[in-house]
């Protein structure tokens, strides 16, 4: 991002990171699921990155593309907390760092198991 005093680059960590704590905050998410294939820190542009599991970050023409993949609450209706999943991280994305979001991108992989 450019601005009158110069330019401010945010991490590929740091995106990864406001994705992750904002999705495990909304309710009906147990935990964080797994990025299928491991992806791990990568190219910033146009590859996925992440730090934090369950999440993959790819910048696509100047705008944020996150992937969530999540474990839900067994009680959680999914369409619904998929959809809060996605306006969450929108709006953090949105707020915190003021960069366009393309798509939030939730994979609901499990419901997380009764015990007891």
């Amino acid at each position: 991002m450019t601005n009158p005093f110069g330019n401010v680059t945010i991490a590929p960590d740091v995106l990864s990171t406001i994705v992750s704590l904002t999705a495990q905050d909304v309710a009906g998410v147990a935990q964080l699921g797994q990025v299928p294939g491991g992806q791990r820190v990568g190219s910033f542009l146009g590859n996925s990155t992440s730090n934090a599991e369950g999440v993959a970050i790819r910048i696509v023409d100047d705008a944020v593309v996150a992937d969530c993949y999540i474990i839900a609450q067994p009680d959680s209706n999914l369409l619904q907390l998929g959809a809060a999943v996605q306006a969450a991280v929108s709006e953090a994305l949105n707020e915190m760092v003021g960069m366009p979001v393309q798509a939030v991108n939730v994979y609901i992989q499990d419901v997380e198991q009764h015990r007891g």
